[in-house]
């Protein structure tokens, strides 16, 4: 019989749909139909363009097999993933409307809003995923991409929700995936996808497995490089990609609610709107840091109690276990990854991990001398908690201020920490002509690199390259059939 999920159950009700050959949902990305599937889309690529459709009426012949061989695949597939029976049944729809259509720039509205992953957030369960997309980080053209991916909902998250509800949060892992997500891409948004209009979205995914294994590679390779003695639950942390798994998504659920939350400018995020990029650097920053400062709370409350000889549940372990391991994932994730990923044109995140390593090593918790880092670590959370309220009392205070006056004290905490590039007309001081036009010209007076890796950034830098190169498409484990692979 076909599983049962209930939506806000712990556990998975029924026993689970068996194909003729033998395949299960746990068993799906070795078979046969999914192989066939995920070869079919990878053929397609080619022959669409940036906005999904393919031009060429040459390659609709062949546009219109592949097409087919993914519908059937679908459909081989479909019992295995009863949970998702409305989605896979409106995907066949979707793709017949496109070939009718002349392969034009496809529209998965419908399959797209029949969709519902955060709906079925329990621990282990499977989702098979088809869309025409682009990924986050990864390409920017609207192809066809297919996924296999899993939930990671263990009970203490789920128990940490009711406590920062984010129903719109999903956590998951990806099994296998066609050349979109052999990339640094480690996100599945709605807003992603070929669709004729804007919906309201009810969902956001993130693929902790991609992040622990990316965290657990580069930061072990950065401890070795600069010589960092690793306290004994971050050593552990880095050798257990289950645990390192589970962290990011504490991480990430109270990072994830954090940006509509709090004393915030209008919309501070500004979705569509252009702005300086140190502005997207400080909000990814506040919405980790928040991370931070709460779950030095939850460790410190927990511990408190179990100090004072009450025994914890298996939860509340789990809770002040975890608590103290995001405060390790936001500290070397941020300066060991973000401040040097990606190119150095307008990097918000590169940025953004610059300002926390400056900050740390500006209030001596963080040292580096006789060429080795070392950190007071009594001292390292209520010094990062400092720098979250001081972004956090920048937009309290900004709520008052115009928008352009906002982005210049912003501009001053970030520049009072990070030493901005010698030719910044921003450090110089902006002339009178900048400061009374349009809010453009401020922006375009930002340089692309406006604050420049430091001297020990440019060293770790070249030292850490093909390191972060490495970590595009890592997996966090093996197919199932293997055992899970160490990253």
């Amino acid at each position: 019989m076909p599983l049962t999920y209930a939506h806000d159950a712990k556990a998975i009700i029924g026993e689970p749909e068996v194909l003729e050959d033998g395949t299960t949902a746990a068993t799906v990305e070795n078979s046969a139909a999914w192989h066939a599937l995920k070869d079919a889309a990878t053929a397609l690529q080619p022959l669409q363009i940036k906005d999904g459709s393919v031009p060429e009426a040459s390659d609709h012949a062949a546009a219109r097999a592949l097409v087919d061989t993914i519908v059937a695949s679908i459909r081989a597939l479909a019992p295995l993933f009863p949970h998702d029976a409305a989605y896979l049944d409106a995907l066949p729809a979707d793709f017949a409307k496109w070939v009718a259509g002349g392969f034009g720039v496809p529209d998965f509205l419908d399959s797209l809003q029949a969709f519902q992953p955060q709906q079925h957030r329990v621990d282990g369960i499977r989702h098979l995923v088809v869309f025409p997309m682009y990924t986050q980080n990864g390409s920017s053209e609207r192809h066809v991409e297919a996924l296999i991916v899993e939930t990671i909902w263990p009970e203490f998250i789920a128990q940490l929700e009711t406590q920062y509800t984010n129903k719109l949060f999903v956590s998951l892992r990806l099994v296998d995936f066609t050349p979109g997500y052999d990339t640094n891409s480690a996100v599945l948004f709605p807003e992603t996808v070929a669709m004729r209009e804007i919906p309201s979205f009810t969902w956001g995914a993130i693929f902790q497995d991609r992040e622990a294994a990316r965290y657990r590679r580069v930061v072990r390779a950065a401890a070795e490089i600069t010589k960092l003695e690793l306290p004994d639950d971050l050593a552990g942390l880095l050798d257990d990609q289950a645990q390192a798994e589970r962290m990011f998504v504490m991480w990430d659920i109270i990072h994830d609610r954090t940006h509509m939350r709090g004393d915030l400018p209008f919309d501070p995020f500004m979705i569509k709107q252009r702005m300086p990029f140190f502005l997207y650097s400080l909000e990814e920053l506040r919405c980790d840091l928040t991370a931070f400062r709460e779950s030095v709370k939850i460790e410190r409350s927990l511990a408190a109690r179990k100090a004072a000889g009450e025994e914890l549940t298996a939860v509340e372990e789990q809770l002040l276990k975890h608590g103290k391991l995001v405060q390790y994932g936001v500290i070397f994730d941020r300066i060991f990854r973000f401040a040097i990923t990606g190119t150095r044109v307008r990097n918000y995140d590169g940025l953004g991990g610059q300002l926390l390593f400056a900050w740390l090593h500006q209030k001596h918790v963080l040292e580096w001398r006789d060429v080795s880092l070392s950190f007071e670590w009594d001292k390292v959370a209520d010094a990062v908690v400092e720098l979250g309220d001081a972004i956090d009392h920048l937009y309290w205070e900004s709520i008052d201020r115009p928008k352009t006056v906002h982005w210049l004290k912003a501009y001053e905490l970030v520049s009072s920490v990070v030493t901005p590039n010698p030719a910044s007309l921003w450090a110089e001081g902006l002339p009178r002509e900048i400061l009374a036009g349009a809010p453009k010209g401020y922006t375009d007076a930002v340089m692309d690199d406006e604050f420049p890796l430091s001297m020990f950034y440019e060293a770790l830098d070249k030292k850490m390259k093909d390191v972060i190169a490495s970590t595009a498409g890592i997996r966090g484990w093996a197919p199932a059939s293997e055992a899970p692979r160490g990253a």
